[in-house]
Protein backbone atom coordinates (compact mmCIF):
# COMPACT_ATOMS: atom_id res chain seq x y z
CA UNK A 1 0.00 0.00 0.00
CA UNK A 2 2.89 2.32 0.76
CA UNK A 3 4.31 1.79 -2.75
CA UNK A 4 0.90 2.49 -4.30
CA UNK A 5 0.56 5.72 -2.32
CA UNK A 6 4.06 6.80 -3.36
CA UNK A 7 3.27 6.18 -7.02
CA UNK A 8 0.08 8.19 -6.82
CA UNK A 9 1.76 11.22 -5.26
CA UNK A 10 1.76 14.24 -7.59
CA UNK A 11 5.53 14.24 -8.05
CA UNK A 12 5.59 10.50 -8.81
CA UNK A 13 2.89 11.02 -11.39
CA UNK A 14 5.02 13.82 -12.87
CA UNK A 15 7.94 11.39 -13.19
CA UNK A 16 5.90 8.73 -14.96
CA UNK A 17 4.24 11.27 -17.22
CA UNK A 18 7.58 12.82 -18.17
CA UNK A 19 9.20 9.48 -19.02
CA UNK A 20 6.20 8.26 -21.02
CA UNK A 21 5.87 11.54 -22.90
CA UNK A 22 9.54 11.77 -23.89
CA UNK A 23 9.72 8.13 -24.93
CA UNK A 24 6.47 8.48 -26.84
CA UNK A 25 7.81 11.45 -28.78
CA UNK A 26 11.04 9.58 -29.48
CA UNK A 27 9.28 6.48 -30.79
CA UNK A 28 6.85 8.54 -32.86
CA UNK A 29 9.74 10.45 -34.44
CA UNK A 30 11.59 7.33 -35.59
CA UNK A 31 9.69 6.79 -38.90
CA UNK A 32 10.05 10.47 -39.82
CA UNK A 33 13.78 10.48 -39.06
CA UNK A 34 14.32 7.29 -41.09
CA UNK A 35 12.40 8.72 -44.03
CA UNK A 36 14.36 11.96 -43.92
CA UNK A 37 17.79 10.34 -43.64
CA UNK A 38 17.30 7.51 -46.12
CA UNK A 39 17.90 4.75 -43.56
CA UNK A 40 17.29 1.18 -44.68
CA UNK A 41 15.02 -1.28 -42.87
CA UNK A 42 17.47 -1.50 -39.96
CA UNK A 43 17.39 2.25 -39.38
CA UNK A 44 14.41 2.19 -36.99
CA UNK A 45 16.08 -0.53 -34.95
CA UNK A 46 19.23 1.56 -34.65
CA UNK A 47 17.27 4.60 -33.50
CA UNK A 48 15.32 2.49 -31.02
CA UNK A 49 18.61 1.16 -29.63
CA UNK A 50 19.86 4.73 -29.10
CA UNK A 51 16.57 5.59 -27.42
CA UNK A 52 16.76 2.66 -25.00
CA UNK A 53 20.50 2.61 -24.29
CA UNK A 54 21.36 6.31 -24.24
CA UNK A 55 18.34 8.60 -24.04
CA UNK A 56 16.36 6.51 -21.55
CA UNK A 57 19.17 6.27 -18.93
CA UNK A 58 19.86 10.00 -19.24
CA UNK A 59 16.14 10.75 -18.93
CA UNK A 60 15.79 8.52 -15.87
CA UNK A 61 18.78 10.13 -14.17
CA UNK A 62 17.33 13.55 -14.90
CA UNK A 63 14.03 12.53 -13.37
CA UNK A 64 15.85 11.06 -10.36
CA UNK A 65 17.61 14.36 -9.80
CA UNK A 66 14.44 16.41 -10.25
CA UNK A 67 11.87 14.27 -8.42
CA UNK A 68 12.44 12.78 -4.98
CA UNK A 69 9.74 10.04 -5.12
CA UNK A 70 11.22 6.90 -6.63
CA UNK A 71 14.72 8.39 -6.85
CA UNK A 72 16.43 5.12 -5.89
CA UNK A 73 14.32 3.08 -8.32
CA UNK A 74 14.93 5.54 -11.16
CA UNK A 75 18.68 5.55 -10.55
CA UNK A 76 18.80 1.75 -10.37
CA UNK A 77 16.82 1.45 -13.62
CA UNK A 78 19.15 3.89 -15.36
CA UNK A 79 22.18 1.95 -14.13
CA UNK A 80 20.65 -1.31 -15.35
CA UNK A 81 20.02 0.16 -18.82
CA UNK A 82 23.60 1.41 -18.93
CA UNK A 83 24.98 -2.00 -17.96
CA UNK A 84 22.87 -3.71 -20.63
CA UNK A 85 24.17 -1.17 -23.16
CA UNK A 86 27.79 -1.95 -22.27
CA UNK A 87 27.11 -5.68 -22.50
CA UNK A 88 25.36 -5.38 -25.86
CA UNK A 89 27.51 -2.74 -27.54
CA UNK A 90 30.97 -3.37 -26.10
CA UNK A 91 31.33 -6.83 -24.56
CA UNK A 92 29.31 -9.36 -26.56
CA UNK A 93 30.08 -8.31 -30.15
CA UNK A 94 33.70 -9.48 -29.70
CA UNK A 95 33.15 -12.20 -27.08
CA UNK A 96 33.71 -15.10 -29.45
CA UNK A 97 32.41 -18.51 -28.40
CA UNK A 98 34.01 -21.64 -29.84
CA UNK A 99 31.47 -24.47 -29.94
CA UNK A 100 32.11 -28.16 -30.63
CA UNK A 101 29.69 -30.92 -31.65
CA UNK A 102 30.03 -34.60 -32.55
CA UNK A 103 28.22 -36.83 -35.03
CA UNK A 104 28.65 -40.61 -35.21
CA UNK A 105 27.87 -42.21 -38.57
CA UNK A 106 28.54 -45.54 -40.27
CA UNK A 107 29.26 -43.49 -43.41
CA UNK A 108 32.40 -41.99 -41.86
CA UNK A 109 35.43 -44.30 -42.32
CA UNK A 110 37.84 -42.25 -40.15
CA UNK A 111 37.50 -39.22 -37.85
CA UNK A 112 37.08 -35.94 -39.69
CA UNK A 113 36.83 -32.44 -38.23
CA UNK A 114 34.79 -29.65 -39.79
CA UNK A 115 35.29 -25.94 -39.13
CA UNK A 116 32.24 -23.75 -39.85
CA UNK A 117 32.54 -20.00 -40.36
CA UNK A 118 29.38 -17.99 -40.98
CA UNK A 119 28.67 -14.29 -41.36
CA UNK A 120 32.07 -12.71 -40.84
CA UNK A 121 30.04 -9.75 -42.12
CA UNK A 122 32.43 -6.94 -41.31
CA UNK A 123 33.32 -3.48 -42.58
CA UNK A 124 36.80 -3.54 -41.09
CA UNK A 125 39.46 -6.19 -40.51
CA UNK A 126 40.89 -5.68 -37.05
CA UNK A 127 42.18 -7.68 -34.10
CA UNK A 128 38.83 -9.39 -33.57
CA UNK A 129 38.51 -10.65 -37.16
CA UNK A 130 42.10 -11.86 -37.05
CA UNK A 131 41.36 -13.74 -33.83
CA UNK A 132 38.45 -15.51 -35.53
CA UNK A 133 40.80 -16.91 -38.17
CA UNK A 134 43.44 -17.74 -35.55
CA UNK A 135 40.86 -19.71 -33.55
CA UNK A 136 39.83 -21.45 -36.77
CA UNK A 137 43.43 -22.48 -37.45
CA UNK A 138 43.93 -23.54 -33.80
CA UNK A 139 40.98 -25.93 -34.10
CA UNK A 140 42.85 -27.88 -36.83
CA UNK A 141 39.85 -28.66 -39.05
CA UNK A 142 40.23 -31.09 -41.95
CA UNK A 143 37.59 -29.21 -43.95
CA UNK A 144 36.28 -25.66 -43.56
CA UNK A 145 32.78 -24.62 -44.62
CA UNK A 146 32.16 -20.89 -45.21
CA UNK A 147 28.44 -20.06 -45.09
CA UNK A 148 28.50 -16.63 -46.76
CA UNK A 149 28.27 -12.91 -45.88
CA UNK A 150 31.91 -11.88 -45.67
CA UNK A 151 32.37 -8.12 -46.22
CA UNK A 152 29.57 -5.60 -45.97
CA UNK A 153 30.58 -2.28 -47.49
CA UNK A 154 29.13 -0.46 -50.46
CA UNK A 155 31.89 2.00 -51.35
CA UNK A 156 35.48 2.11 -52.58
CA UNK A 157 36.83 0.53 -49.37
CA UNK A 158 35.91 -2.91 -50.66
CA UNK A 159 39.19 -3.75 -52.42
CA UNK A 160 41.25 -2.75 -49.40
CA UNK A 161 39.08 -4.91 -47.16
CA UNK A 162 39.48 -7.88 -49.51
CA UNK A 163 43.26 -7.55 -49.20
CA UNK A 164 43.03 -7.26 -45.41
CA UNK A 165 40.68 -10.27 -45.23
CA UNK A 166 43.13 -12.35 -47.28
CA UNK A 167 46.07 -11.22 -45.14
CA UNK A 168 44.24 -12.17 -41.93
CA UNK A 169 43.35 -15.60 -43.31
CA UNK A 170 46.90 -16.19 -44.54
CA UNK A 171 48.54 -15.00 -41.32
CA UNK A 172 46.38 -17.37 -39.25
CA UNK A 173 48.33 -20.35 -40.61
CA UNK A 174 45.18 -22.33 -41.37
CA UNK A 175 45.85 -25.44 -43.47
CA UNK A 176 42.86 -27.81 -43.74
CA UNK A 177 43.94 -30.95 -45.57
CA UNK A 178 40.68 -31.14 -47.53
CA UNK A 179 40.59 -27.40 -48.21
CA UNK A 180 37.36 -25.45 -47.91
CA UNK A 181 34.01 -24.90 -49.57
CA UNK A 182 32.45 -21.43 -49.62
CA UNK A 183 29.00 -20.21 -50.65
CA UNK A 184 27.75 -16.71 -51.31
CA UNK A 185 25.67 -14.75 -48.81
CA UNK A 186 23.06 -12.06 -49.27
CA UNK A 187 25.41 -9.08 -48.91
CA UNK A 188 28.34 -10.39 -50.97
CA UNK A 189 29.43 -8.75 -54.21
CA UNK A 190 29.77 -10.65 -57.48
CA UNK A 191 33.55 -10.63 -56.99
CA UNK A 192 33.33 -12.40 -53.61
CA UNK A 193 35.37 -15.48 -54.72
CA UNK A 194 38.41 -13.18 -54.81
CA UNK A 195 38.48 -13.40 -51.02
CA UNK A 196 39.61 -17.03 -51.27
CA UNK A 197 41.65 -17.28 -54.48
CA UNK A 198 44.87 -19.24 -53.93
CA UNK A 199 43.75 -20.71 -50.59
CA UNK A 200 42.42 -24.06 -51.82
CA UNK A 201 38.83 -22.91 -51.37
CA UNK A 202 36.10 -24.06 -53.74
CA UNK A 203 33.94 -20.97 -54.11
CA UNK A 204 30.57 -22.12 -55.42
CA UNK A 205 28.58 -19.65 -57.49
CA UNK A 206 25.79 -22.00 -58.60
CA UNK A 207 24.31 -24.91 -56.71
CA UNK A 208 26.36 -28.07 -57.18
CA UNK A 209 27.48 -31.18 -55.32
CA UNK A 210 31.19 -31.65 -54.73
CA UNK A 211 33.11 -34.78 -53.77
CA UNK A 212 35.39 -33.76 -50.88
CA UNK A 213 37.43 -36.63 -49.49
CA UNK A 214 34.94 -39.16 -48.04
CA UNK A 215 32.11 -36.59 -48.11
CA UNK A 216 29.63 -35.20 -50.60
CA UNK A 217 28.96 -31.49 -50.10
CA UNK A 218 26.01 -29.86 -51.84
CA UNK A 219 26.69 -26.12 -51.88
CA UNK A 220 23.66 -23.89 -52.50
CA UNK A 221 23.38 -20.51 -54.14
CA UNK A 222 21.74 -17.80 -51.96
CA UNK A 223 18.43 -18.19 -53.81
CA UNK A 224 18.51 -21.98 -53.56
CA UNK A 225 19.26 -21.79 -49.83
CA UNK A 226 15.79 -20.25 -49.47
CA UNK A 227 13.97 -22.27 -52.13
CA UNK A 228 16.10 -25.35 -52.87
CA UNK A 229 15.85 -27.55 -55.95
CA UNK A 230 15.26 -31.28 -55.38
CA UNK A 231 18.27 -32.78 -53.61
CA UNK A 232 18.96 -36.44 -54.27
CA UNK A 233 19.98 -38.85 -51.49
CA UNK A 234 23.56 -40.04 -51.66
CA UNK A 235 25.39 -43.08 -50.36
CA UNK A 236 28.26 -41.19 -48.74
CA UNK A 237 28.02 -38.82 -45.78
CA UNK A 238 26.18 -35.88 -47.28
CA UNK A 239 26.43 -32.22 -46.17
CA UNK A 240 24.17 -29.50 -47.55
CA UNK A 241 25.69 -26.04 -47.11
CA UNK A 242 23.64 -22.88 -47.65
CA UNK A 243 23.62 -19.32 -46.44
CA UNK A 244 20.03 -19.21 -45.17
CA UNK A 245 18.67 -22.18 -43.19
CA UNK A 246 15.30 -21.99 -44.98
CA UNK A 247 16.23 -24.96 -47.16
CA UNK A 248 15.98 -27.19 -44.08
CA UNK A 249 12.19 -26.81 -44.25
CA UNK A 250 12.20 -28.89 -47.44
CA UNK A 251 13.70 -31.85 -45.54
CA UNK A 252 16.62 -32.50 -47.89
CA UNK A 253 17.91 -36.09 -47.59
CA UNK A 254 21.29 -35.35 -46.02
CA UNK A 255 23.27 -36.18 -42.91
CA UNK A 256 24.16 -32.62 -41.95
CA UNK A 257 22.60 -29.29 -42.94
CA UNK A 258 24.77 -26.20 -42.35
CA UNK A 259 23.73 -22.54 -42.54
CA UNK A 260 24.22 -19.09 -41.05
CA UNK A 261 22.38 -15.88 -41.98
CA UNK A 262 20.22 -15.48 -38.85
CA UNK A 263 23.06 -14.30 -36.54
CA UNK A 264 21.02 -16.16 -33.93
CA UNK A 265 18.83 -13.07 -33.90
CA UNK A 266 21.73 -10.94 -32.56
CA UNK A 267 19.39 -10.02 -29.69
CA UNK A 268 17.77 -12.77 -27.62
CA UNK A 269 15.63 -12.24 -24.53
CA UNK A 270 15.05 -14.74 -21.71
CA UNK A 271 11.84 -16.66 -22.22
CA UNK A 272 11.36 -15.09 -25.66
CA UNK A 273 14.40 -16.01 -27.75
CA UNK A 274 15.46 -14.13 -30.88
CA UNK A 275 13.51 -10.96 -31.68
CA UNK A 276 14.28 -11.23 -35.41
CA UNK A 277 15.65 -14.06 -37.58
CA UNK A 278 14.81 -13.04 -41.19
CA UNK A 279 14.20 -16.72 -41.86
CA UNK A 280 11.22 -19.04 -42.28
CA UNK A 281 12.61 -21.73 -39.98
CA UNK A 282 11.05 -22.10 -36.50
CA UNK A 283 12.50 -19.61 -34.04
CA UNK A 284 14.00 -22.47 -32.04
CA UNK A 285 16.05 -23.39 -35.12
CA UNK A 286 17.51 -19.91 -35.62
CA UNK A 287 20.72 -20.97 -33.88
CA UNK A 288 22.26 -24.15 -32.58
CA UNK A 289 22.76 -27.83 -33.35
CA UNK A 290 19.92 -30.35 -33.34
CA UNK A 291 18.89 -33.77 -34.56
CA UNK A 292 16.04 -33.48 -37.06
CA UNK A 293 12.86 -35.56 -36.65
CA UNK A 294 13.22 -37.04 -40.15
CA UNK A 295 16.93 -37.86 -39.77
CA UNK A 296 20.23 -36.03 -39.97
CA UNK A 297 21.29 -32.91 -38.10
CA UNK A 298 20.89 -29.17 -38.57
CA UNK A 299 23.56 -26.66 -37.57
CA UNK A 300 22.75 -22.95 -37.76
CA UNK A 301 25.68 -20.81 -36.66
CA UNK A 302 25.16 -17.48 -34.89
CA UNK A 303 28.01 -16.20 -37.05
CA UNK A 304 31.12 -14.28 -36.06
CA UNK A 305 30.04 -10.81 -37.19
CA UNK A 306 27.05 -8.48 -37.15
CA UNK A 307 24.71 -6.64 -39.45
CA UNK A 308 26.34 -3.40 -40.63
CA UNK A 309 25.23 -0.21 -42.38
CA UNK A 310 22.33 1.34 -40.42
CA UNK A 311 21.83 -1.58 -38.04
CA UNK A 312 22.93 -1.13 -34.42
CA UNK A 313 26.29 -2.77 -33.78
CA UNK A 314 25.17 -4.94 -30.90
CA UNK A 315 24.64 -8.46 -29.64
CA UNK A 316 22.70 -9.34 -26.51
CA UNK A 317 22.59 -12.83 -24.97
CA UNK A 318 23.74 -14.02 -28.40
CA UNK A 319 27.52 -14.21 -28.59
CA UNK A 320 29.34 -14.56 -31.92
CA UNK A 321 30.23 -18.14 -32.67
CA UNK A 322 32.82 -20.30 -34.39
CA UNK A 323 31.77 -23.95 -34.72
CA UNK A 324 33.62 -27.26 -35.07
CA UNK A 325 31.91 -30.58 -35.78
CA UNK A 326 33.72 -33.89 -35.30
CA UNK A 327 32.50 -36.64 -37.62
CA UNK A 328 33.44 -40.05 -36.29
CA UNK A 329 32.71 -43.68 -37.29
CA UNK A 330 29.67 -45.26 -35.61
CA UNK A 331 30.50 -46.80 -32.26
CA UNK A 332 33.60 -44.66 -31.73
Amino acid sequence: MFAVRRLTEPRAIDVVATVVAVLGVGVAAIPLICWGTGFDAFGPIRLLAWLLFLHLPVLLLGCAWRFAPGRAALTATAAFCALVAVQALVVEPRWLEVTEHRIESPKIPAPLRLGIVADVQTDRIGAYERRVFEELAAGKPDLVLFAGDYIQVYDDRYEGLVAAFRDALSDSGWNPKLGAVAVRGDIDRDAWPGLFEGFGVRSVRRTQTLAVGPLDVTALSPRDSRDPPPIEPRGRFHIVLGHSPDFAMERPPADLLVAGHTHGGQVRLPGIGPLMTLSSVPRAWAAGFRALPWGGHLLVSRGTGMERRHAPRLRLLCRPQLVFVDLVPAGS
